[in-house]
């Protein structure tokens, strides 16, 4: 036993002789000497940092209409697709502007922003020369762009102008910008989505901040379809453009959130697409080509 050990001390005295070894061992010593010295970055470098959101196209594609808040606050920004360029739309410099979309067929702009901090935000038109409209002027209404009809001619927005406690669904014509109420929300509940052929609405109600509720309604007849008769979470991602399915994402039964097609004419439901995370969210392209899906 004694000489097969004083063998292996032999071997191994041996092999430390060779470059590669001893080029190994002084690479490990080496290495545990050093220290990692973290960058440390000024304050003033720190408050350099610019946050931008939204991401509108125009409808030639040319320009992205984003917010920014490299003024200090949050403007109205526009890009130049080709040079990248960036333009300054909108020059608030007490209340937070926030992109919304250009208006179909023109260069003119929807934005939101609240006065003074109030919270109550309102949905506003500005024109190519700079001119801005209150399009939701209400003294005590807070407005919500819910996005534009099939043929583009009306805005859908959603608004509290009726009763502060609730939101009702509004269409807004952009020609005349008259608007009329198409469905009336009296039971507190969020509005997510219409079809395209304005009838049926997806409506979500809190249960905790875990859990919640979804519904269809047909706003024709005024039946209801529950989507969720199992507990958990439950979020709207819209029509189809057929009007014939709707897509939901929920946990139930599965440890990360899925994407679920619904068609409603027969109840069926079928996993659109899982995997080894949450889906976030997910939409369609414009001729429902391509679907965006967004996992955590």
């Amino acid at each position: 036993m004694e000489n097969k050990m004083n063998r292996k001390k032999l071997e191994l005295i041996n092999l430390l002789k060779t470059p590669f070894a001893l080029i190994t061992l002084f690479l490990f010593i080496a290495s545990c000497t050093q220290t990692y010295t973290p960058t440390k970055y000024s304050i003033e470098q720190f408050y350099q940092n610019n946050r931008i959101g939204g991401g509108s196209f125009s409808d030639d594609e040319t320009k992205l209409l984003v917010r920014s808040d490299e003024s200090g606050i949050f403007n109205v920004y526009e890009i130049d697709i080709v040079s990248g360029v960036k333009t300054q739309k909108t020059f608030s410099e007490k209340e937070s502007y926030f992109a919304i979309d250009y208006l179909p067929g023109t260069n003119q702009i929807l934005y939101s922003a609240d006065k003074g901090g109030d919270e109550l935000n309102h949905i506003y038109l500005m024109n190519e020369d700079g001119a801005t409209t209150d399009l939701t002027p209400g003294e005590n209404e807070k407005a919500r762009f819910a996005g534009w009809s099939k043929d583009k001619k009306s805005m859908y927005f959603t608004s509290n102008k009726r009763n502060p406690k609730f939101f009702d669904f509004y269409k807004m014509n952009i020609e005349t910008w008259e608007s009329e109420m198409l469905y009336q929300n009296d039971n507190g509940i969020n509005i997510s989505n219409m079809s395209e052929d304005e009838t049926w609405f997806a409506f979500s109600q809190t249960i905790t901040t875990s859990e919640n509720k979804l519904f269809l309604t047909n706003r024709i007849d005024n039946s209801t379809i529950e989507l969720s008769e199992e507990s958990g979470s439950y979020n709207s991602e819209g029509f189809s453009k057929d009007n014939k399915y709707f897509f939901f994402i929920t946990d139930v039964g599965k440890e990360f959130s899925y994407l679920v097609k619904y068609k409603i004419e027969t109840g069926e439901k079928e996993v659109l697409f899982e995997t080894n995370w949450d889906v976030m969210y997910s939409y369609l392209s414009e001729n429902e080509r391509y679907r965006v899906i967004a996992i955590n």
